[in-house]
């Protein structure tokens, strides 16, 4: 299970950031730069690109107790089969009866074959998966926050073609913090 507060995330405070770090880190800046007149805060998850809801009322201790439930207090789901120290996790896999059958005369079982079938597959990707995980990454963080900026569509058109040069020259006159940001989650 991730560590809540830990998760690594980045602030912005209208087109600057204000803080980048752990959740708990990042939440304290913005809820103490609340008292401050400033521009609407915007938390993404570095991971994800996406904008993070934070509920920053009350106190220091409430805002941490919140933070650090699983799931920002939601109810832990029940589990199931598997091996959860081994971070073994079930899920259902759909095949017809002749994919079952080959899958079980092979060595390790349905499990073992389905395991080395996935690995093949990844050496085989040569990275276009978290390649194509970092361009959605920088899009959902520029699209929340960068759209109205001059060359908005030309540098999103560069991140998806997979120009970096372009890309960076697009959003040349942009806020430093901006590019510094958005390079960083496009990075695979």
């Amino acid at each position: 299970m991730t560590n809540e507060l830990s998760l690594q995330c980045t602030a912005f405070a209208g087109l600057r950031k204000l803080a980048q770090g752990a959740l708990i880190d990042v939440a304290l800046a913005v809820k103490a730069a609340e008292t401050r007149d400033m521009d609407a805060v915007l938390v993404f998850d570095n991971a994800t690109g996406r904008v993070l809801d934070l509920d920053l009322r009350g106190t220091t201790a409430e805002i941490v107790a919140r933070l650090a439930r699983p799931g920002g207090g939601e109810a832990e789901p029940v589990r199931g089969r598997g091996r959860p120290k081994l971070g073994v996790v079930p899920r259902e896999v759909t095949l017809l009866p002749r994919h079952w059958e080959w899958l079980a005369q092979q060595p390790g079982g349905a499990s073992g074959a389905l395991r080395r079938l996935v690995d093949e597959a990844r050496r085989a990707d040569q990275g276009r998966t978290e390649r194509k995980g970092a361009q959605q990454r920088a899009y959902t963080f520029l699209s929340a926050l960068a759209g109205d900026l001059p060359g908005y569509e030309e540098a999103i058109r560069a991140l998806f073609a997979d120009d970096g040069e372009a890309f960076a020259a697009r959003m040349a006159a942009w806020p430093q913090d901006i590019r510094d940001y958005a390079m960083l989650l496009a990075s695979a």
